[in-house]
């Protein structure tokens, strides 16, 4: 993933998809859980609405973001009958995500796109979207606003969004305290000194954050309401909401 303003490369990009797969769970503590909570969350509220509104169609999805492809990985072989849109504007993530969703027999159910959100055009209103570990890459608050409200418009009213985010306030003591944690944690998975100060020192250039607290009031602006958070680990937070039903 690259900084959707900037255009420069994100810390966690490798020089190839294919590191990036591998390292990512190592520098994300329960990073699989987040894939396994986003698939149960978006199936309860899919199944519910299927059975309120006795929808024959089979349930379309947006990922926003879509990496190495873990997400549509992970519903492609949980869910045959759902069908998947990926955009992803780094060409080396995408070529990962098509070698991995090749492998898996889940290409005849997925478009990959190499273009971010904003550039792409499609008139189709999706059943669920997934934006996950990137909107801490989209630089001011405005910014994550534009991307969300976007998501909002290209869902139907009820649609439930699952995504996660590095949230927090560099330099308080809640922080230092969570980055000495993090960096333990990524040392001790054999994360390289050199490649965590990287990391360490990408906040304010090609991260750029805001507090949970923050994160959440954008999810009710862009029109989601249900907001809950799912996932917790160090500075990294998930949450699941719904487009509300008045929202065109």
């Amino acid at each position: 993933m690259k900084d959707s303003m900037s255009g420069a490369a994100s810390p966690w990009e490798q020089a190839d998809g294919d590191q990036y797969v591998q390292n990512i769970s190592r520098k994300i503590p329960g990073y699989a859980l987040q894939y396994d909570l986003l698939d149960t969350l978006i199936t309860a509220r899919l199944e519910e609405r299927e059975k309120q509104e006795k929808q024959q169609e089979k349930p379309r999805l947006l990922v926003v973001g879509a990496g190495g492809g873990q997400e549509i990985l992970k519903l492609g072989l949980s869910h045959p009958g759902w069908s998947f849109i990926g955009l992803e504007p780094s060409p080396g993530m995408l070529r990962t995500a098509e070698q991995r969703l090749g492998a898996a027999g889940l290409m005849d159910r997925v478009e990959l796109y190499p273009v971010e959100l904003a550039a792409w055009r499609s008139c189709v209103l999706y059943d669920a979207a997934t934006c996950m570990l990137v909107l801490h890459f989209v630089q001011g608050r405005e910014n994550k606003l534009a991307l969300l409200r976007s998501i909002a418009a290209r869902l139907q009213p009820g649609a439930p969004i699952c995504l996660s985010a590095i949230c927090g306030v560099p330099g308080t003591p809640a922080w230092e305290l969570q980055m000495a944690g993090w960096r333990l944690h990524m040392l001790g998975n054999g994360i390289a000194e050199d490649e965590w100060q990287t990391f360490e020192q990408s906040f304010g250039l090609t991260s750029h954050l805001l507090p949970a607290a923050e994160m959440e009031k954008l999810l009710e602006e862009a029109g989601f309401t249900a907001i809950s958070r799912f996932f917790g680990a160090y500075l990294i937070d998930g949450w699941v909401a719904v487009k509300a039903e008045d929202q065109p």
